[in-house]
């Protein structure tokens, strides 16, 4: 069962049962004929510069671990070091159940989005160095939490397919005739920056209204929405059908222009611009003179 990361009790991790004892609780499991578990190692005395990290912690097939609380944590310091660089360091020499996603470490995939000092952050962009310590890392708020800093993005994801997401044009020529479909510089340049998108979810995340209103599209969505629909080598009927699905109960009119979205997007895309500007099209859509 998965749940919301909300008023953790605050617990530091030499506290954590398994950690305390005359006996390890890799002894304890071997006396008893059991299966070793993955074990958190007591935090050696470190030279240098260190930096505190709090780490969220929540388990729920573990018992012991089901009651949200934080972990401490004091790793070493390196001049360039990220948030992401810091929590890989504690769960490869402390706690090896400490559970996170990352993959490319260069602010490409998007896995990495974490909720670091109550803001939403990419863990391999984050530099320590810009951080007040303790340095409080948890998953992203409104999200499910499924184990530690990973979230459910099922929903996230689901509302991203709703817009159609993919190019839309009928009349394409025959594969005889098939030519690259060009795209002028101008029309590039309008919508360069909704394409750096990498589905991170911070945006969603930070919407207010997306945390109340669960069918609303969310800023993610309606930018990638935006990439399609201000393309000019799409026919007129296939713009005006994505404005119909933008321009629902649930879609552009729902946002309050806050820019939260636009203060967390680790790309500095536009998001709150964008929606305006669907809201504008939307209207001009709807627009009769007789």
């Amino acid at each position: 069962m998965s749940t919301q990361q909300q008023q953790p009790e605050t617990q530091e991790a030499p506290e954590d049962p398994e950690m305390k004892g005359a006996e390890s609780p890799v002894d304890e499991k071997e006396k008893e004929g059991g299966d070793i578990d993955q074990q958190t190692t007591p935090e050696p005395e470190l030279e240098g510069e260190t930096v505190h990290i709090k780490v969220f912690r929540y388990d729920p097939e573990v018992e012991g671990k089901q009651e949200p609380r934080f972990d401490d944590f004091h790793v070493p310091f390196k001049k360039g070091m990220t948030v992401l660089d810091a929590v890989m360091y504690a769960r490869d020499t402390y706690d090896s159940s400490l559970t996170f996603r990352h993959s490319c470490r260069q602010a490409v995939c998007g896995s990495d989005a974490f909720f670091v000092n109550g803001k939403q952050r990419l863990g391999c962009k984050t530099q320590i160095a810009d951080l007040e310590q303790p340095i409080r890392i948890e998953p992203l708020p409104h999200q499910e939490v499924v184990k530690d800093l990973v979230v459910d993005m099922d929903h996230f994801y689901d509302q991203m397919h709703t817009v159609e997401p993919y190019f839309q044009n009928e009349d394409t020529p025959d594969a005889s005739d098939l030519e690259e479909q060009r795209q002028s510089r101008e029309n590039r340049e309008k919508v360069k920056m909704s394409t750096r998108c990498i589905w991170c979810g911070a945006c969603m995340s930070s919407c207010n209204i997306a945390a109340g209103d669960n069918e609303y599209l969310g800023p993610a969505a309606i930018n990638k929405a935006y990439k399609f629909a201000m393309d000019d080598r799409e026919p007129e009927d296939v713009k005006e059908h994505r404005l119909r699905i933008l321009e629902q109960e649930h879609g552009v009119w729902r946002c309050q222009t806050q820019f939260s979205c636009t203060e967390v997007c680790p790309k500095d895309i536009p998001l709150t611009e964008h929606i305006q500007e669907l809201k504008r099209e939307a209207v001009k859509k709807n627009l009769k003179f007789w």
